[in-house]
């Protein structure tokens, strides 16, 4: 098994740290950062048996793996079936060469932003890219782990999983785990680090001034930065600007977002927590996300503001959701169902504005309200003009029909019909104050509505 450890501390294999064994794990993501669910990532993508993944996750997930010892090439653990028989189960890392650590090295001084993160004992993600376009895998790929277990099953057996799903939870508290599986510890690599950064900081070409006496860089050399990080001039910064590459062309948004997760799992939720509910805003999340991708990509609609607590009730609602989610936006908006009906509707016609129109009243100065009632006055031919009464700030209401119009803030009117002691929303908004009250009219005739000006003005919404 070449390049897999032994535990003999060959090379820097001195370095081992033993981990105490975790409650067993609740709710349904086994990691929750970004390093632990990269290694099950990694894992299931490479499993040759899926069912023996399963059983092991199970096992992780009730407890069953006892602390954990990682040193260079090895993980240890103590893994209890349900009937409390104890196996001894290893899983055998692939370490790095000797060269490859000197790339890993020479990677990580090269960035400034890899080796400011590693020297401030945070492993950065992209180290993974970045490390695999040099040909390393900091993840494990097919053939890394070699397993190997006391039930002497001959491949990866329900122990040796769930060992390696646990894992996952140590990397959720320390990512530098993986560095030690693959032949390093934490202070071993961050020593090597400092001693190679603070060696290519002092060379000549960086610190060496015109005459060797190190009192300033030459015209167009490298200097120091901070930290004794290197850099360049400003000089040689502003030389390479018609050199650079353009930057990549921005990337294509997908036709649709993608499929919300599947929270049905074995585990039960924790109190107060419902599937269905999170599932219902999981899918409008990526929803919302691909629109504002589209938008940020230039083949879309501007994205509105992030919504009030009521404007995205009412938003939520405008997407046909199962009745018990109607009922909880009501709750949670502080409506009756019969509000959120009419938010949900005026939300259809215009969005957030003709929300607003529906339930906040404005009252406009006297200029703005001149200009409503010459526009108003405008709008018909001699003796066709509707008798319309203002009833309130912004508000019309057609005298002897269950008809209104009402000014936005936006200069745009608005058809509104009162049905069962309530005014809602008739139809989109116009410019034009004749045609929107055609709107509402129209839906009056229908017999959407009813009642008389003494009805219209005696309240309601």
């Amino acid at each position: 098994m070449s390049g897999y450890g032994n535990g003999s501390g060959h090379g820097h294999g001195g370095d081992e740290r033993t981990f105490e064994a975790l409650p067993p794990a609740r709710g349904s993501a086994f990691a929750r950062t970004w390093w632990g669910q990269a290694w099950l990532k990694a894992l299931e993508d490479t499993a040759l048996d899926g069912q023996q993944l399963k059983a092991g996750r199970r096992h992780a997930r009730a407890g069953a793996v006892g602390s954990v010892s990682v040193r260079p090439g090895r993980i240890t653990a103590i893994v209890k079936d349900r009937d409390g028989t104890a196996h001894r189960s290893d899983v055998l890392v692939r370490e790095f060469t000797e060269e490859e650590w000197e790339r890993l090295l020479d990677l990580a001084v090269d960035s400034a932003g890899h080796i400011a993160a590693l020297l401030d004992r945070e492993m950065p993600p992209h180290l993974v890219e970045d490390a695999a376009m040099t040909g390393l895998d900091l993840l494990p790929g097919i053939g890394d782990l070699d397993p190997e277990c006391g039930c002497e099953a001959w491949d990866h057996c329900p122990h040796t999983s769930a060992l390696c799903y646990q894992v996952a939870r140590l990397l959720d508290e320390d990512p530098f785990v993986l560095l030690l599986m693959r032949g390093r510890g934490e202070r071993t690599l961050l020593d090597q680090l400092q001693t190679r950064s603070a060696r290519r900081a002092a060379a000549p070409s960086v610190r060496g001034g015109k005459d060797g006496s190190g009192d300033g860089p030459e015209d167009g050399a490298p200097v120091e930065g901070a930290g004794g990080m290197p850099g360049v001039s400003a000089a040689e910064a502003y030389a390479a600007r018609d050199i650079l590459p353009p930057l990549p062309a921005a990337p294509k948004a997908l036709p649709a977002p993608g499929e919300p997760p599947s929270l049905d799992t074995e585990t039960d939720p924790e109190p107060g927590v419902d599937p269905t509910a999170l599932e219902f805003l999981a899918k409008d999340a990526a929803a919302r996300a691909h629109r504002m991708l589209v938008a940020a990509l230039g083949g879309g609609e501007p994205v509105e503001p992030s919504p009030t607590v009521a404007q995205d009730a009412a938003r939520l609602a405008a997407g046909s959701p199962a009745s018990w989610i109607t009922a909880r936006l009501a709750a949670g908006s502080g409506r009756s169902r019969a509000e959120l009906d009419a938010a949900t509707r005026a939300w259809r016609f215009g969005g957030a504005a003709a929300l607003s129109v529906l339930e906040e009243e404005w009252a406009p100065d006297a200029e703005t309200l001149a200009r409503a009632e010459a526009r108003l006055a405008e709008s018909w031919e001699e003796g066709e003009r509707p008798v319309l009464r203002r009833t309130a700030g912004a508000r019309w209401t057609v005298v002897g029909a269950a008809a209104q119009l009402r000014l936005g803030a936006d200069g745009r009117w608005w058809p509104y019909l009162k049905s069962a002691g309530r005014w809602s929303p008739a139809g989109p908004a116009d410019r034009d104050p004749a045609s929107a009250l055609a709107t509402a009219l129209a839906a009056d005739s229908t017999g959407g509505g009813g009642g008389t000006d003494a009805a219209a003005t005696g309240g309601g919404r």
